[in-house]
């Protein structure tokens, strides 16, 4: 089976150096806050071009604490896109807030800043972009409004590690931002864990006490806190691997560039590059009116392919009474054809051909 991510080609890549700082790690008995945790937050925080960075035990909860930082709560209108995985809204919802779901940019699938800006009311407190699928969002106009409104500008980044905007690194422009470590993400963990990144020393402070029970010192406690700190051997696979993270997004770039030239002149939609930012793939998403029939013949041929996101948070049955009314034709149509291709910096230039092969005898009825 051809997997979405070849995470063990990957680590028989990385396997030494792991196995070296796990041993380590488990001989100094150094597991919780260690020093491979604080390594791992400077070389990140230097990589991403902001001040803090903080590891967290999740992306979820990168992006709760992020909204909590900076001071986001009950009753507070969150302005987001329907269009992405549940814990952007769940982190929203955490808090108190509400979150407005506005419409996506049909090319990009970003979150559309026109839509944002016909979204803002009295209420509305922030908003947070996704950079969907590895693309930058149109964070220049997006800021733009965050400013001319005063409103906190949350990224979620859960999705774009390395991703960046004229040399800018998506994280970095937001007050906060939140990345997800995930197994399957550009940077990857072994499991779960996240990050949250601010050039603020108040937020930086204030994070750094909600990750570790409401504490500065121990066994004392300021705040109602939660246990939600990056295990210290998740931090020897996160240094190993962020020290190639520029080697692995321009592998994925390229095999997204092999894709659609193979792919160029069939019946569906390969993806687009507003331009705007340095795309670093974390999907390769397409759009098809006959996506079933493409994933049979992929999945019979024991080739992975997935669709994000089937259902858009607008619809799903958690949000279904309160977003009643809300229609984002946009967001419904992209979620109705898209499906998304293996892609990881180990796919082979066979493997990629073999796969646009299978594609194009189901479009043109070979």
């Amino acid at each position: 089976m051809i997997p979405m991510v070849n995470l063990k080609a990957q680590y028989a890549e990385i396997k030494q150096e792991v196995e070296q700082g796990l041993a380590e790690t488990i001989a100094n008995c150094t597991f919780i806050l260690g020093p491979n945790v604080h390594a791992f937050e400077q070389e990140a925080a230097a990589y991403l071009g902001v001040k803090h960075a903080i590891g967290v035990a999740s992306g979820t909860d990168a992006l709760h604490f992020a909204l909590l930082a900076e001071g986001i709560g009950v009753g507070d209108e969150v302005i987001t896109t329907a269009f992405t995985f549940i814990a952007t809204a769940e982190a929203i919802k955490y808090v108190g807030a509400i979150p407005v779901f506005v419409d996506i940019d049909p090319k990009t699938f970003n979150i559309s800043p026109e839509a944002i800006e016909q979204a803002i009311t009295a209420k509305t407190k922030a908003v947070m972009p996704v950079h969907l699928f590895g693309q930058p969002a149109d964070m220049a106009r997006i800021k733009q409004l965050c400013d001319e409104h005063n409103l906190k500008l949350i990224e979620d980044c859960c999705q774009s590690f390395g991703a960046s905007i004229n040399g800018i690194q998506t994280g970095a422009i937001g007050h906060a931002s939140g990345f997800s470590f995930f197994p399957s993400k550009n940077l990857g963990a072994f499991g779960d864990g996240g990050l949250v990144v601010t050039n603020s020393d108040d937020s930086a402070a204030h994070i750094n006490r909600l990750r570790n029970h409401g504490s500065d010192v121990r066994y004392y406690h300021d705040i109602i806190g939660y246990n939600s700190r990056l295990d210290e051997m998740q931090a020897v696979i996160l240094r190993a691997k962020l020290k190639r993270i520029d080697q692995y997004n321009q592998a994925r770039r390229d095999v997204a560039q092999l894709y659609s030239a193979l792919l160029a002149d069939l019946p569906l939609v390969t993806p687009f590059e507003d331009g705007l930012g340095e795309h670093v793939y974390h999907q390769y998403t397409l759009l098809s009116d006959r996506r079933d029939d493409i994933m049979q013949a992929l999945q019979a041929s024991e080739i992975s392919c997935a669709v994000y996101y089937p259902v858009p948070l607008h619809r799903q049955n958690v949000f279904k009474a309160e977003c009643a009314a809300v229609s984002l034709p946009v967001t419904e149509a992209v979620a109705a054809t898209c499906f998304s291709l293996p892609i990881c910096p180990f796919l082979e230039k066979q493997t990629i051909c073999t796969i646009a092969g299978i594609i194009r005898a189901v479009l043109t009825d070979e």
